[in-house]
């Protein structure tokens, strides 16, 4: 395309759609492949942030950041401080508790079927989740349920020792049910992934197997373990059915206040689920951010 003759400002636009021409006529089978994904994220992840950010500012008399300000209300505060602790901690026991059986299960003494029976049943259990693992948990670890009668009548107390099924230490509990599957199933690529060369390699060294976990596996499967704690988080944090029906709403977490604000006979406030959805998105992006930050300086050891 000539340019000499037209002005700077049209001459330099056309340089660029010039450009951008080379880059699709190169590149056009990733354009291909990637424009759809690109249109999907832009039409169901974007577009509805925006659309709730605008949301969040705005009422019947125009502008406003009265809701995005009630954010910072003792309610809302503690109910995101409840949802975070809840995903962190819930997230690391899956990642912890999932790691080690997935580790277990791909050894070469496991016995034969393990693997098919855990993944099997991990398949089945990671999907398990909602009012139906809320009823399946208070019909067993309830006041009144099946495991708690029977442990009473064996001389042990659960309520009595401080055990309540009903509190964040009981819904810890209900959603490793949840948790600790879903690891399982994601963590099995990356364990498999480790060359048995690169142990004995490192006994060959003297290293033992403490050793060899904290200098070779443990860096290795880093990145794949953080992604995983990263999926376990947003899996817990965005979780509304389990908590509401084992607790009623009486332990405050985000997805339960939107539901407040959104379907409550008291109050009806779009703007206002609109500002704490508008948090939750805040809160996810800070954990990716972190979630960068940490895979990029455990990621230099494979670089050296």
């Amino acid at each position: 395309m000539r340019t000499a003759h037209l002005p700077p400002g049209r001459a330099a636009s056309a340089a660029r759609s010039a450009r951008w021409l080379q880059v699709l006529r190169r590149h056009w089978g990733s354009v291909l492949f990637i424009g759809p994904f690109l249109l999907y994220v832009l039409v169901f992840l974007l577009l509805p942030a925006l659309r709730l950010f605008a949301q969040s500012v705005s009422d019947k008399h125009g502008l406003t950041l009265r809701y995005l300000a009630e954010l910072g209300q003792p309610q809302t505060a503690q109910a995101f401080t409840n949802s975070i602790v809840l995903s962190a901690v819930s997230a690391l026991v899956g990642l912890v508790f999932g790691g080690l059986v997935a580790y277990l299960m791909l050894r070469p003494a496991a016995p034969a079927g393990l693997r098919s029976l855990v993944t099997s049943f991990s398949a089945v259990a990671a999907n398990f989740a909602g009012v139906p693992l809320a009823f399946a948990f208070i019909a067993t670890l309830g006041s009144l349920g099946m495991v708690t009668v029977w442990l009473k009548h064996l001389g042990v107390d659960l309520y009595a020792s401080g055990f309540n099924l009903y509190s964040m230490t009981g819904l810890v509990l209900v959603y490793a049910y949840f948790q600790i599957p879903l690891m399982i199933i994601v963590i099995i690529p990356a364990i498999e992934g480790l060359r048995r060369e690169w142990r004995e390699a490192a006994q060959s060294l003297g290293a033992g197997g403490w050793m060899y976990w904290r200098a070779v596996g443990l860096p290795i499967l880093m990145p794949s373990l953080l992604s995983a704690y990263l999926l376990l988080f947003g899996n817990a944090f965005s979780a509304y059915a389990t908590p509401y029906a084992l607790t009623s709403g009486n332990i405050g977490l985000v997805p339960i206040e939107i539901s407040n604000v959104l379907s409550g006979n008291v109050m009806l406030e779009p703007q206002a689920g609109a500002a704490l959805a508008l948090g939750m998105i805040a809160v996810m992006l800070v954990v990716m951010l972190l979630y960068a930050l940490v895979s990029r300086r455990s990621g230099r050891w494979s670089r050296r």
